[in-house]
């Protein structure tokens, strides 16, 4: 299997975006991206993931943190996408179960080139509670989707059930991680694409 590495950079007048990923790496995670509780869940998502993760992000953030967390998604899920390459020898699905303490999130990935998110079972407390003062958890969807859509990737991810919205976040993000790892590692059983069509 051929280095899976990339780096992307994005700007905008709202923000500066640059990630570098390894999918082969060993949980290696440097993050700033202005918004501490992101940093913690990008850390927790390249250690579960298993990837080599830098992500170094300015923005409006004295506004609110949407536009930078939404521009590191979409750069993260633009690296994904150029790192997986033309996705031989891969597994394509994978799906994990998180739990984490009263919580519990099920996340399956399919890394089939057409991007599609379902994202359901967050409590209505989501919708207007910011973790640390700094993170609005009403983003945790439209962060998914972002990576989803720019990674071109089907991502489901459930919470089943979950009280505090920091450990339904987290959870979410670990649950990502592990099944996006799952899909993405080498299948030593499979040497070409792994699809009837013989592309993804």
């Amino acid at each position: 299997m051929t280095n899976r590495t990339a780096r992307t950079e994005r700007v905008t007048k709202e923000s500066s975006v640059v990630v570098e990923l390894d999918l082969d790496g060993t949980g290696k995670v440097d993050v700033d991206t202005g918004v501490p509780f992101y940093d913690h869940m990008l850390h927790a998502f390249g250690s579960h993931g298993a990837l080599d993760l830098k992500v170094a992000a300015t923005g409006d953030t004295h506004i609110d943190a949407h536009h930078t967390v939404e521009d590191v998604a979409i750069v993260l899920g633009q690296t994904l996408r150029a790192a997986l390459g033309d996705k031989s020898g891969i597994r394509r699905f994978g799906d994990a179960w998180i739990p984490m303490d009263e919580t519990l999130a099920h996340a399956a990935v399919d890394v089939s080139g057409r991007p599609y998110c379902v994202h359901t079972g967050e409590p209505e407390v989501m919708v207007g509670f910011t973790v640390g003062g700094n993170y609005p958890t009403v983003l945790n969807r439209h962060v998914f989707e972002s990576i989803a859509f720019h990674a071109q990737i089907a991502l489901h991810l459930r919470v089943i059930h979950g009280r505090d919205p920091h450990h339904i976040t987290e959870a979410e993000y670990k649950a990502f991680a592990r099944a996006l790892r799952a899909a993405a590692e080498p299948d030593p059983r499979i040497g070409g694409i792994p699809s009837t069509k013989g592309v993804l």
